[in-house]
């Protein structure tokens, strides 16, 4: 392990917190497949697969922030856990529904159930905000190595997902991912030592970290950011079984996944300097630019080098992302504000998943993958327009005690977790 990572694991109880993280985020990437590949295998309709995924992602991106504002002022233990028992029971509804051919209604109920899944992510990312709070290079190190673990879960999660549905049985990916839900869950919050304790009742304003118009920005961008992965997911199985491999899919994805990784695994050795704002908007355009490539892509081998390419904007974006949350939302907030990037991601993966399906039925994988173009474009106008409010000082804005005030009070664009000149 590198210096910089092993730095930030030398305090106690990391390895375990990151490792419970890596189990309870599997279903983020086994979970949306898992379902698109169960009900393309039952009833051959990417259309029904693709709404239902969308249906998931929508409920999560609803209930997301909800969960990780009662987080804030109660604790993750105290919530965690029966959210991940009520999304856990709606998953078995939505499988023996799917299994039964049960009305499709029942389908979409039960997806919208399951969206009460935790953001597993946030919870481990503010135990490191927690922990290394003041120190900009382990903070970095930290966003790189749980980036890496995310992209971990993409490269491994499909192949699991998809080799399951399509070896076995429709049902055995989603059931698995709710599986590693419970256990990521029960094993996170198990650990109390580096559970971030909440904030006292006082000092919650009682207003969202949304309020902030940094937030707001990184939010809508990565709207049409989840409306890329979305796409790609639906697409790329389609892709695949129209040239009688749909098994093939999930490698190609894990070939997305392991060029952002290594992406990751780079960035987190760097001690990156300049504008941090700066440094977002050209790795979201660089997603959107990688896009265009994947219209040439003619079989199998060529998809997946070009989706090697296209992930290696991926994980340095998201850094930065994050390190951009942490400075722009108040401590009070912090987890509740990681989440709203999540729950834009998982309203872009809705759109993304659900305009792919239909476009797919409609006119064939080729042309599907004219989405994650349009949805390319969109993010990167979106970020060329709003990346100014990312500059701005969070002192200069209400909602921020006196704590984050002095925290914050360091100049423009200096921003926590990048050690910004």
């Amino acid at each position: 392990m590198a210096s910089p990572y092993r730095a930030i694991f030398a305090a106690p109880g990391t390895r375990r917190f990151s490792a419970a993280g890596l189990v309870g985020r599997m279903p983020l990437s086994m979970m949306g497949i898992g379902i698109v590949t169960m009900i393309s295998q039952l009833t051959g309709r990417y259309g029904l697969a693709g709404a239902l995924a969308a249906t998931l992602a929508m409920s999560a991106a609803g209930m997301g922030p909800m969960i990780s504002r009662l987080v804030d002022r109660h604790g993750q233990r105290r919530v965690l856990r029966p959210a991940a028992l009520t999304a856990v029971t709606a998953v078995t509804g939505l499988l023996v529904c799917a299994e039964g051919s049960a009305p499709e209604w029942t389908l979409f109920v039960f997806a919208a159930g399951a969206g009460c899944v935790p953001s597993v992510g946030s919870m481990v990312r503010a135990r490191w905000a927690e922990l290394y709070r003041g120190s900009p290079r382990e903070l970095h190190a930290a966003y790189s190595w749980e980036s890496i673990v995310d992209e971990l879960c993409f490269i491994f999660g499909p192949i699991i997902a998809i080799g399951l549905s399509t070896a076995w049985f429709p049902a055995a990916g989603p059931m698995l991912a709710a599986l590693f839900l419970v256990a990521g869950v029960f094993w996170l919050t198990a650990q109390r030592a580096t559970e971030p304790v909440p904030q006292p009742r006082g000092d919650h304003t009682g207003g969202t970290a949304l309020r902030s118009p940094g937030l707001q920005v990184l939010v809508v961008t990565f709207v049409a950011t989840g409306a890329i992965f979305g796409s790609i997911d639906v697409v790329t199985v389609a892709f695949a079984e129209e040239r009688g491999n749909k098994t093939a899919a999930s490698l190609v994805l894990a070939v997305y996944a392991l060029g952002s990784c290594l992406a990751g695994l780079v960035f987190g050795l760097l001690d990156p300097r300049g504008s941090a704002s700066g440094r977002w908007l050209v790795g979201v355009c660089a997603m959107a630019v990688s896009m265009i490539p994947l219209q040439l892509a003619g079989n199998l081998p060529i998809l997946a080098v070009a989706l090697f390419v296209a992930g290696l904007a991926i994980a340095p974006t998201m850094v930065t992302t994050m390190a951009l949350v942490e400075a722009h939302v108040p401590r009070t907030t912090l987890t509740e504000g990681m989440t709203w990037v999540s729950t834009g991601l998982a309203v872009g993966v809705a759109l993304g998943s659900s305009a792919a399906g239909w476009v797919v039925d409609g006119s064939g994988a080729r042309t599907g993958f004219a989405v994650p173009v349009v949805a390319g474009v969109a993010a990167a106008l979106v970020a060329l327009v709003g990346h100014r409010r990312l500059r701005e000082r969070p002192t200069d804005r209400e909602g921020y005690g006196a704590d984050d005030q002095h925290r914050y009070g360091r100049g423009d664009d200096e921003v926590p977790g990048t050690h910004l000149a």
